[in-house]
């Protein structure tokens, strides 16, 4: 097959999870912004679908929800059908009954659900946090300083969110393997290392609302600020559903894990094919929040969100009938040529802007600002320590069309003899 014909097959069809073993396909995505930034692909697993793959069109279709919708009902936010295939493709089953996420609602369900969870990351509560993330990244950057081969993602990036998010839900430290374990499996549907069986994932699925189900009946009715507590009820006071509380409990469990960890090891893989910009990084600390901001945008952790069309709609010129499904492509606008000069280039000193990392819209990240707080903390701590890394091995990445997910990076790192 040729590479031309190659690339045909992918635009064709586009969602493929074989099309990102290798990371994203930004070769096939630059193409597409070019000559058809709205085109239509099939799908293997269902129906096709609309790609939208510029900044612009994203932002739009992301800010309209009147017209463009995430409901369950009218097939979610992902690209296969919630309502049929369930929550993270988890399956419908009898054991265990889950609703739909916040993600998957439209206003004024939506927000009702969201809101507790803002507060739970507010900026109070980050502020109280932040010493205690720093604890913790030191204790992991220390320990990992004993050789100059470290992977990275065992050892740093996985466990940095997985301790957050335990935090958040004021769980005990025993239940961290358990956490890690379930979100794995929650975004691996299209990883066999990740998602072993069915059966496996309605073990997984039952574990999980289990346990959280029981949490929340201990701590019904308490003054608590934990995510689990906050969940339970929507902003009005109202009972959320068990089956609904469920779902959202899957959708912190994912964004409260994925989003840092995969901005953290694809940030630092950024840092070593554009080694200039750690020692860019060095020399001008100030630029830390340029960094965060880029690494976001150059990494794109989640590079898909599903919207549906309830009504018929013409954008830029392409007539798009009710009930067709639309993929956004948050990677392929985060490179977006008419926004970035030079986009492929991972480069700390760009100004900051609003990119597409943590979504656009309504359903924009609710942990974002999280998030960016642990990337910098990390990368401070790491200033402190590291002098320069190189990769050490080939990076291993997870199979998806959803997460851009790396589940090894083998770094040999020069450590500081000393610090400051």
């Amino acid at each position: 097959m040729s590479a031309d014909t190659q690339v045909d097959t992918i635009k064709n069809y586009i969602a493929e999870p074989d099309n990102f073993i290798n990371g994203f396909p930004h070769t096939v995505f630059d193409e597409l912004r070019k000559e058809s930034p709205i085109s239509w692909s099939e799908w293997s697993g269902g129906t096709g679908f609309w790609s939208l793959t510029n900044y612009e069109d994203i932002g739009f279709v992301g800010s309209n929800p009147k017209i463009f919708s995430s409901a369950t009902e009218n097939g979610g936010h992902r690209i296969f059908e919630e309502q049929l295939a369930g929550v993270a493709s988890t399956g419908i089953n009898n054991d265990t009954v889950v609703g739909a996420p916040f993600i998957s609602r439209d206003a004024p369900l939506q927000a009702d659900q969201r809101v507790p969870v803002m507060r739970s990351v507010s900026s109070t509560r980050l502020a109280d946090m932040k010493d205690r993330i720093r604890q913790r990244v030191i204790k992991l950057l220390d320990t990992a300083m004993a050789s100059e081969k470290v992977e990275l993602v065992e050892q740093v990036s996985a466990t940095i969110p997985i301790k957050t998010l335990a935090e958040l839900m004021d769980i005990p430290e025993s239940m961290e393997d358990k956490l890690y374990e379930w979100t794995n499996a929650l975004i691996g549907e299209d990883d066999p290392e990740f998602r072993r069986s069915p059966e496996y994932m309605a073990n997984i699925a039952k574990e999980i609302s289990e346990y959280f189900l029981g949490l929340r009946a201990q701590r019904s009715g308490s003054d608590r600020a934990d995510v689990v507590t906050m969940l339970s009820t929507d902003r009005n006071g109202k009972e959320v559903p068990a089956e609904d509380f469920v779902a959202n409990i899957f959708l912190v469990l994912v964004g409260g894990n994925e989003t840092t960890r995969n901005s953290i090891t694809g940030g630092i893989l950024g840092f070593t094919q554009f080694p200039e910009q750690w020692d860019l990084l060095k020399k001008s600390p100030e630029l830390l929040p340029n960094a965060v901001n880029e690494i976001v945008r150059w990494v794109s952790p989640v590079m898909h969100m599903r919207r549906t069309l309830l009504e018929d709609y013409t954008l830029n010129g392409t007539a798009m009938k009710k009930g067709d499904k639309v993929l956004l492509w948050y990677p392929s606008a985060n490179r977006d040529e008419s926004i970035w000069e030079n986009p492929h280039a991972f480069d700390i000193s760009r100004p900051i802007t609003k990119h597409r990392g943590f979504g656009a819209g309504a359903h924009i990240c609710v942990g974002s600002r999280l998030a960016e707080l642990q990337i910098s903390i990390f990368l401070e701590e790491l200033l402190n320590r590291s002098d320069s890394f190189a990769l050490d091995g080939p990076v291993s990445r997870i199979r998806s069309n959803f997460i851009c997910g790396i589940k090894s990076l083998p770094l040999a790192v020069q450590w500081k003899t000393s610090r400051g």
